[in-house]
């Protein structure tokens, strides 16, 4: 009987020590055999917990991870809802509605939206970014807060938010009624443009039924107004020496020097007013007219020479004609930003006179090859625009009806 307890007892013993190591299997070293985590690169491994504890916990981790990265912004994204949300605010909301055509911030300057941007920041003192709360909620400073980290998107945004709204107010203009009533007229104007240039020379009175037909009250766009304007373009009586010419040469239609540039001015007008209303930049392509002189003493200059029986001297000019049509103007688009008149002469000088193949941070070599050919050909002023100005740079002596027919196409533009 004794040895039959010793054995069972030994047998007991066996049992309990390998119970124990299995116990201790599961705490200590041998964990490798239960507790697992996965990765890619070994797929599932040892955690170094109980179980599957390290899945559970990694999955966890994904999905707190997945949560903050789709729901919670980051720094930059933050910043930009604060400044948009700031911009709104000040100037309100953008709407598209057919009509209207100016807002609150239309003529806002940069500088104001800026500064009041910054002002609106400073005062934001709110978490910028939730998910970092815990770490920051007891810490000093306002680490985490819109008025530190967002002055530096600032002034990005700003741009960014001007250019929407230029393009939106742009998108207002074109759908309003001002903008098709300003078209109608171009169209009209431009019909009479064409008549006056072909029937200038002729009857005062031929010349009005030609202009009523194609740009008188009855025509789309047209008016009375209209028709007067391009009627009495480029006339002689345009001073009282004018008149008195009319009177003493009995021709009450004749027409005076370079009058088909003053026709060109009066189309000029209209394109203007076009491209105000509806936030465009149609240009008009003026064309050198030929000049045709005469030594032909004027009949006012005869009448007082008989009264007075002495003569005036005879002016003698020449007869210039350049073959073919050619533009007065060309305009040039910068590849930087351009600030100043002084900056935008030195351009065109520089354009004008280096090598096309010469590297210049304004113009491209394709740039400065045509503006050398323009100018061979006659050209005599340069438009250079950059993204928001634009500069007018004669570079020869323009005629008096040159320089209103510029001045009239380009009135948005720095002269000096």
């Amino acid at each position: 009987m004794k040895k039959f307890l010793l054995a069972f007892g030994c047998m007991g013993a066996c049992l309990m020590s390998n119970a124990t190591m299995a116990v201790s299997a599961g705490t200590t070293a041998n964990d490798s055999a239960r507790a697992l985590v996965y990765t890619t690169s070994t797929g599932y491994s040892n955690g170094g917990q109980r179980g599957q504890n390290g899945v559970v916990n990694a999955y966890i981790q994904n999905q707190r991870n997945t949560y903050f990265m789709i729901t919670q912004p980051d720094v930059d994204t933050a910043c930009r809802q604060k400044i948009m949300a700031c911009l709104t605010d000040y100037c309100g909301d953008t709407t598209i509605v057919p009509g209207k055509t100016s807002g609150r911030c239309m003529y806002a300057t940069e500088t104001e939206l800026y500064n009041y941007a910054l002002l609106c920041l400073q005062k934001d003192t709110s978490i910028l970014l939730p998910q970092y709360n815990t770490v920051t909620k007891n810490g000093s400073g306002g680490m985490n807060t819109a008025a530190r980290l967002c002055p530096s998107y600032v002034q990005q945004e700003l741009m960014s938010y001007l250019s929407m709204a230029n393009m939106a107010d742009k998108l207002t203009k074109s759908h309003s009624d001002l903008c098709t009533q300003r078209r109608r007229e171009l169209e009209a104007a431009m019909a009479c443009h064409s008549v006056a240039l072909a029937y200038g020379n002729e009857t005062n009175s031929q010349l009005t039924s030609m202009l009523t037909d194609y740009c008188g009250a009855g025509v789309a766009g047209g008016s009375a107004e209209m028709v007067t304007r391009f009627a009495n373009a480029g006339n002689v009586g345009a001073n009282i020496w004018g008149w008195a010419e009319k009177v003493v040469s009995l021709d009450l239609n004749s027409k005076g020097a370079n009058w088909e540039s003053a026709v060109d001015a009066v189309l000029a007008s209209y394109t203007n007013r076009m491209n105000l209303a509806c936030g465009d930049s149609l240009q008009l392509n003026t064309v050198q007219h030929a000049t045709t002189s005469t030594t032909e003493t004027p009949n006012l200059q005869n009448a007082v020479a008989i009264m007075a029986n002495v003569a005036f001297p005879t002016a003698t000019t020449t007869t210039t004609e350049k073959p073919g049509n050619w533009s007065i103007y060309m305009e040039v688009t910068s590849m930087s930003e351009i600030y100043d008149y002084a900056t935008a002469n030195q351009v065109v000088q520089a354009g004008l006179t280096n090598n096309a193949l010469t590297q210049n941070a304004f113009l491209s070599s394709a740039q400065m090859d045509n503006m050398q050919t323009a100018y061979k050909t006659g050209t005599k002023v340069f438009i250079i625009r950059d993204s928001s100005r634009c500069y007018i740079v004669p570079v020869t002596t323009l005629t008096q009806s040159e320089t209103s027919v510029i001045a009239q196409s380009f009135a948005n533009c720095v002269s000096r």
